[in-house]
């Protein structure tokens, strides 16, 4: 199996962060269908592609020239473009983008203000920003952890504060993951909600802390995101048949089993 550090998504991961970010990309179906849309951070460019499913054109855009350099390989399509910028420095037209989609990136610096301001500038005044980022409560705080990729984290109010600074109109999402499934929903209904676990003798109610924020924000009345699930089975299915595939075992049986295959394969 390829290196993988934890924090960059590729297409070779089948795993909980997989599900998140997949499902993150797949509400923005309703926001970019005939859109152009820059996919701000665009890593691998998996996301990209996604979006140019439905877009009329997609700009993904990353720091990292190597990784602009292998999607330009992997992703090639006539409503798509990579190219090399930062959130600071986005190397795009003013008033150019109708939809801006950053997942997983503002806690990776701490030019949050310049993120901001080159959002506003490159989009139209009719425009949309779908960002993501983890609650820094949830996510560091109270699991003790500190995720070395990560340079400034938000806490829930940060994040609402500085999203609503730029926008008139915003709506604040939450996403959970429970057994496999991925759920983003309003975050003032997230009190509504209830989670149950158990067995034949006993049944509890559980709470669990949506460890990501999701904001879709615009200066004109946008379509709300209504409740919605995704539903993590097939990357899960990949999951168990990759460790199958990594075992003592399956290797050791891929080895016998292979003079036979290349015998039947002759003798047809």
């Amino acid at each position: 199996m390829k290196n993988w550090t934890g924090e960059r998504l590729e297409t070779f991961i089948y795993n909980r962060v997989a599900i998140e970010h997949l499902h993150r990309y797949a509400i923005t179906n309703t926001y970019v269908k005939d859109k152009i849309v820059l996919d701000i951070a665009s890593g691998e460019g998996y996301g990209t592609s996604l979006i140019s499913k439905h877009a009329s054109f997609v700009y993904g855009v990353d720091i990292d020239k190597e990784s602009i350099a292998l999607a330009k390989l992997k992703y090639k399509a006539e409503n798509i473009e990579f190219l090399e910028g930062s959130t600071s420095n986005i190397p795009l037209a003013d008033n150019s983008v109708d939809v801006v989609v950053s997942f997983e990136t503002i806690e990776h610096h701490d030019e949050h203000e310049k993120m901001m301001l080159e959002i506003k500038r490159i989009l139209k005044s009719e425009g949309i920003l779908i960002i993501s980022t983890p609650d820094k409560l949830h996510y560091s705080e109270l699991r003790d952890i500190a995720n070395e990729f990560h340079v400034k984290e938000l806490y829930k109010n940060e994040f609402t504060s500085l999203v609503s600074n730029y926008f008139n109109n915003f709506q604040l999402l939450s996403q959970t993951y429970n057994n496999g499934s991925s759920i983003i929903q309003d975050d003032n209904t997230l009190k509504d909600s209830n989670y149950f676990y158990g067995n034949y003798t006993m049944i509890n109610k559980r709470v669990i802390n949506p460890m990501f924020l999701i904001a879709i924000a615009s200066d004109f009345v946008f379509e709300k995101h209504c409740i919605s699930f995704f539903d993590g089975g097939d990357i899960i299915k990949e999951e168990l048949l990759a460790d199958i595939r990594a075992s003592n075992t399956y290797t050791v049986g891929h080895a016998v089993l292979r003079p036979l295959k290349f015998l039947k394969r002759i003798l047809k």
